[in-house]
């Protein structure tokens, strides 16, 4: 777990590197979901560039596609294409790594991006899943300004009706969105009860930049039957540098020189802290 916590630091590092090169992208929400994804491809999910055509593989929907930095820099990672090509191509005239999910690249589901699409689409894979007969599990991750959206609960209401515990949603709770507080735009009451009332499990994430936390509910969520699961991943938007966290003006934001000399350093000095943990 201190080398996938150290991972996380370089891939951040990546992140801001697509980011400079293509003068574009959701930085805060990257750095707040990256130990989601980082703990789903290397630690729980059944996916590989080998296997991304098996049926039996598991499946992952974006549903926060803005920030896709963070996903190409761990799908990088995984094998399914070079992070330099990424770093070289993105958001640029013609390049297939554009700002948001692209299924025409390896290693992605769907496009996606268009907020609250993503669980909706994801109940059908669990639900398809399910009338075949298959193995695979189903994860989404949506960002906490993301539930503002009608198609959302339209999609819970249906995965508890057909008891899909086979997905696994995460909601990725760093409490600020393009226009501020989340509970200043539209406040969530307790997301828990929320959920619980749709008749979906909850399993609280206290620090959802902890890669163990993590990957513990993720293992809970496995052992859930009945129902589906929902993880409340309270998160740091920015996670990474003081520079950054928990500032809504880091919603989507190209560093400055003097702000990318001062992230890398703190990225370094946290990866070490990591290491020597």
């Amino acid at each position: 777990m201190e080398n996938l916590t150290a991972l996380s630091y370089d891939l951040r590092k990546n992140v801001i590197e697509i980011i400079r090169a293509g003068k574009a992208g959701h930085i805060g929400g990257d750095m707040s979901v990256i130990d989601i994804l980082i703990t789903l491809y290397f630690k729980q999910m059944n996916v590989s560039p080998e296997n991304f055509g098996d049926e039996n593989r598991d499946r992952f929907v974006m549903s926060k596609g803005h920030s896709v930095e963070a996903l190409y820099a761990v799908l990088a990672e995984k094998g399914f294409f070079p992070i330099q090509e990424v770093v070289e191509k993105f958001s640029k005239f013609g390049s297939k790594f554009i700002g948001h999910p692209n299924n025409k690249l390896p290693g992605i589901e769907m496009n996606s991006g268009s907020l609250g699409h993503g669980l909706p689409v994801c109940v059908g894979m669990a639900l398809a899943g399910k009338m075949d007969g298959r193995s695979c599990r189903v994860y989404t991750v949506m960002g906490d300004g993301e539930l503002a959206e009608g198609s959302v609960w339209e999609g819970v209401m249906a995965a508890s009706h057909y008891k899909l515990d086979n997905l696994c949603a995460v909601v990725d709770r760093n409490r600020l969105q393009i226009s501020g507080n989340t509970e200043d735009v539209m406040h969530h009451d307790d997301l828990h009860e929320r959920f619980r009332s749709f008749g979906w499990n909850v399993i609280d994430v206290k620090n959802g930049n902890s890669i163990d936390e993590l990957n513990a509910a993720f293992e809970e969520a496995k052992t859930v039957k009945g129902c589906p699961t929902v993880l409340i991943a309270n998160t740091v938007k920015g996670c990474g540098s003081p520079v950054m966290e928990n500032k809504a003006s880091w919603h989507h934001h190209v560093p400055s020189d003097e702000e990318y000399e001062q992230i890398m350093k703190d990225l370094e000095a946290r990866k070490e802290a990591a290491l020597h943990e």
